[in-house]
């Protein structure tokens, strides 16, 4: 993935390690300026500082620079091509000599802890390539959580206990996912960009071919609440195309099982199917209906592809 911009927002670039490794903050985001500017600051509570965050975006009207500027660490913005995996291709290719990026959506709270507890886990666990942490509230199953009731959900969280250990896990969650370097450089990982816009389950995938190299785990120690933010996201349309496409095309890749590909679907279009008559106010559940059957036409006529989305309106 080529990068056409890259412009530095701090007095120094080049990530500087401030104790045993590298750590970069890695987020993909397009057309969220608000939720960037709202959210992204708060990563200066981390008791441990990441030592660059690069965030990629289709244009640079999508950040507030003035804004990011005022953060205690290194910040890059990067300019590529609108696409989830894309963006997460190229911060992966501008950051070669970090050792751990952490993947996060453009509207995550950490824990002021989540840093240094990852950092530890990499450290003490060589065999771990992918890490995730503990969502206590997502607002993307609800109608969004404010950056305010975020920041008072992860006070009042308890502390976990120091014995509770990280766990195997099937995948990491893409909106907090972190990533060994090491094993992207010895596998060749990449998002697959045959997952365009939204990138529906590239996380599960990238996370199962990393799984040839190392551990997938979980850990309760690192904590985070997701907002859910609804404004910017893919349509409704496609998302719901993207339900069905998706996992059929990660089962044809061998990075799905057929049990996992048909729960997500059969959840999904269960789902569609019977709140479509009184949805959500904040589901488009008709348009998602409308998307499920749409690829599951293209299926039976032999044209079902994700790529398919890019152009629908």
């Amino acid at each position: 993935m080529t990068v056409e911009t890259a412009q530095a927002l701090a007095r120094n670039n080049t990530a500087t390690p401030v104790s045993g490794m590298v750590i970069v903050v890695g987020i993909p985001s397009a057309g969220r300026r608000d939720i960037i500017t709202a959210v992204i600051p708060h990563i200066a509570r981390q008791t441990r500082q990441p030592d660059e965050i690069v965030i990629c975006v289709p244009t640079t009207d999508d950040v507030d620079t003035k804004a990011l500027s005022r953060l205690p660490c290194p910040v890059r913005v990067l300019v590529s091509q609108r696409g989830s995996c894309k963006q997460r291709n190229a911060i992966l290719d501008a950051v070669p000599d970090a050792d751990v990026v952490l993947f996060l959506d453009d509207d995550f709270l950490l824990a002021p802890s989540y840093l240094a507890e990852m950092e530890q886990l990499f450290l003490k666990n060589p065999d771990v390539d992918i890490s995730t942490g503990t969502v206590i509230a997502d607002g993307i199953t609800g109608p969004g959580i404010s950056v305010t009731k975020g920041l008072e959900l992860l006070r009042n969280n308890p502390e976990p206990s120091e014995a509770t250990p990280a766990c195997t896990a099937y995948s990491g969650y893409g909106c907090n996912l972190a990533v060994r370097m090491s094993a992207v450089h010895i596998g060749g990982l990449r998002f697959d960009e045959n997952l365009p816009l939204y990138g529906w389950l590239e996380d599960v995938d990238f996370s199962r071919v990393a799984a040839r190299y190392g551990r997938v785990v979980s850990s309760p120690r690192l904590i985070g609440v997701h907002l859910g933010t609804k404004v910017g996201r893919t349509s409704s349309l496609r998302f719901g195309y993207s339900q069905i496409a998706n996992p059929i095309y990660l089962m044809r890749k061998e990075t799905m099982s057929l049990r996992h590909a048909a729960h997500q679907m059969g959840r999904n279009l269960l789902a569609n199917l019977f709140k479509v008559w009184r949805p959500e106010p904040w589901i488009d559940r008709k348009g998602r209906l409308n998307g499920n059957l749409l690829a599951l036409r293209h299926l039976v006529s032999g044209r079902l592809a994700p790529q398919n989305i890019e152009n629908m309106d």
